[in-house]
């Protein structure tokens, strides 16, 4: 989205820099610390859907499918169909077991009607149509002048930095959930319990990089629709 910008937007594009430098920051991190992780098997053998089932039945959590994700790193849960997707569910890695627990903290989230992922899962649709149609409809009005297709396009886009902001409170409390699951169900040792937070907070440091990136383009858009 970013780089598909025209060159009329000039020095305003440098506003998002510090966020395309958190952003590669990021995805180096989360990889290289899942990929070491990866390689270190929990001492109690546990693995990741068998982490994520414990868990869940310990909270109280029931009629939550457990499968198999599509591909690495594509690990979520769906609140719609209470279904939790696993990349690695038969890997006893630190790292499996850790995003396994993470997601297992979403649907206790959902099973508790945690605020802040009932607000996000909310506004998905509109964020998801503020995303697509919010530059297309900014650049027209760019181009022909005329304020109130800006205006449209700012707003709509706000929906989707909301989202990212949203997002934030919900990836954490996940991951406190994650660490405090394992720490009272004994699954992993405290010396694994400190690998995991690591993978984990490489995780959240993507979600980070998102909100900053999405901040700073409403920023440069502000700036764009105001000398325009």
């Amino acid at each position: 989205m970013v780089w598909g910008l025209p060159f009329f937007f000039g020095p305003s594009l440098l506003i998002l820099l510090p966020a395309v430098a958190l952003a590669v920051y990021a995805q180096w991190r989360i990889r290289s610390t899942y990929a070491r992780y990866a390689r270190v098997e929990s001492s109690r053998g546990i693995t990741a859907g068998s982490t994520a089932a414990r868990i869940l039945q310990d909270a109280g959590v029931q009629n939550v499918e457990i499968g198999l994700a599509g591909r690495r790193l594509s690990d979520h849960y769906d609140p719609r169909r209470k279904r939790l997707r696993l990349s690695a569910p038969d890997s006893a890695s630190l790292a499996a077991v850790g995003v396994a627990a993470h997601e297992a903290g979403h649907a206790i989230q959902h099973a508790q009607a945690y605020a802040p992922l009932a607000l996000r899962s909310a506004i998905v649709p509109m964020a998801n149509f503020g995303s697509q149609l919010a530059f297309p409809l900014f650049l027209i009005g760019v181009f022909s002048r005329y304020q109130p297709l800006i205006t449209a396009g700012i707003a709509l886009f706000s929906v989707a930095v909301l989202f990212t902001l949203i997002t934030l409170p919900v990836e954490f409390d996940a991951s406190r959930r994650a660490v405090g699951a394992l720490r009272e169900a004994a699954l992993v040792s405290e010396e694994e319990l400190g690998a995991i937070k690591e993978v984990l907070f490489a995780a959240a440091l993507t979600y980070v990089a998102a909100a900053a990136m999405a901040a700073l383009q409403l920023v440069m858009l502000l700036s764009v629709g105001r000398r325009r």
